[in-house]
């Protein structure tokens, strides 16, 4: 006779209890508590009459039975979860797109330019997964992704919008208080603050690097101020009168807004490998949904370069 086999839910149990092989912190992963993982795995047991773990009074192990069943349970969870994308997908047809992309670069590129991606696609209903991680296409609810990078992503099309370069940027209230650097090396008498972080194994740049283009080579950087976010940068630069190396792509809005003001036409490149891009799974690459999202954000980082060449020219003028 076929005995019953577990539900899903307490699969998932298994499949954590098998990765961690602590009950605590499968239970941590599931919001459960550890003593309902271990009555739930007995509960398995029963229902397979096999044991899965050995229990000592330090630490947990599968056993050959439990592993086997561990690895298979393991592949099972995977094929639904990208058996259910497909599906949200299916549904949502390709007048739909789901959209990942960070925080950051929804805030101040993408929402500030939505009305325009509307008007040219009115039959596309665009909806974000907004977040920092990056997706998996198999796995996670997404059509499409905005990535930070060198672009080379394992069976995904991606699309080079644009590269970026950071900027020093100030509040109009310095600018009015009559407290603005004239030249690049007056800066040192401000409170200076930037972004401190890495992607991959390139290093954000720092003011010592912004000040080194600038022609000043004896920086001291150790009274800067170093943030984990952009926003954190920008926000102290409204609120604290603090000047701030930001990403220029990124402001844009706020200084067509006057919110921020920038100082002088020095720009560094974070890197000549990395860029914006668009990508998307090899195999949606035919997609009209995701093919006229490509097409409008690609016209848009055009566009977005030549309006910064004109206003650069105009400015050297």
């Amino acid at each position: 006779m076929q005995r019953m086999l577990p539900g899903t839910r307490a699969l998932r149990t298994l499949e954590a209890a098998g990765r961690h092989l602590n009950f605590t912190r499968a239970a941590e992963e599931l919001g459960l508590t550890p003593a309902a993982v271990s009555a739930q795995i007995k509960e398995i047991e029963g229902q397979l009459g096999t044991v899965l773990f050995t229990r000592t009074s330090r630490r947990i192990q599968l056993t050959p039975a439990g592993t086997v069943l561990f690895e298979a349970v393991g592949d099972a969870l995977d094929n639904l979860h990208q058996a259910a994308n497909r599906a949200r997908k299916v549904a949502r047809g390709s007048a739909h797109v789901r959209l990942s992309l960070g925080p950051r670069f929804a805030t101040h590129w993408l929402l500030p330019r939505l009305s325009r991606f509307r008007e040219a696609n009115p039959g596309l209903e665009l909806t974000f997964d907004i977040t920092d991680r990056v997706r998996d296409f198999d796995l996670d609810d997404v059509d499409a992704a905005i990535r930070f990078g060198k672009g080379r992503y394992t069976g995904a099309c991606s699309e080079r919008l644009f590269a970026t370069d950071v900027v020093p940027v100030c509040s109009p209230k310095l600018m009015e208080a009559g407290d603005n650097p004239k030249e690049p090396k007056d800066l040192v008498y401000h409170t200076l603050c930037h972004v401190d972080c890495q992607t991959d194994d390139m290093i954000w740049p720092s003011w010592s690097t912004w000040m080194a283009a600038a022609g000043i080579d004896d920086f001291d950087d150790s009274r800067c101020m170093a943030f984990t976010d952009s926003s954190h940068v920008v926000q102290a630069v409204v609120d604290s009168n603090v000047i701030g190396l930001v990403e220029l792509a990124l402001i844009e809005n706020d200084l067509a807004q006057g919110r921020l003001v920038r100082l002088f036409d020095i720009g560094v490149s974070v890197a000549d490998e990395y860029a914006y891009h668009l990508v998307y799974p090899h195999r949606n690459s035919k997609d009209p949904g995701i093919q006229a999202l490509r097409r409008w954000l690609v016209n848009e980082a055009e566009s977005r370069v030549m309006a910064s060449d004109v206003s650069i020219g105009g400015e050297d003028a």
